[in-house]
């Protein structure tokens, strides 16, 4: 999926994004209003890893949804 669809979405993906990133609070989705780079970042500190770990778990979301 595109990512553009996501983040025009945002409203009704971010459910979807804390069900897989749990550590995610709802004003750290509410703050990342579906801007993949700030949900990169965002993952990288609530799960302490690297930008390409993250962005890897964001890419394998995306194609899921």
């Amino acid at each position: 999926m595109n990512w553009d669809i996501i983040e025009g979405k945002w409203n009704e993906y971010k459910g979807k994004a804390q069900a897989q990133w749990g550590k995610l609070t709802d004003d750290d989705l509410d703050v990342i209003k579906g801007r993949r780079v700030e949900l990169s970042s965002k993952i990288q500190q609530r799960y302490g890893l690297a930008k390409e770990e993250a962005e890897r778990q964001i890419d394998d979301w995306t194609r899921r949804h």
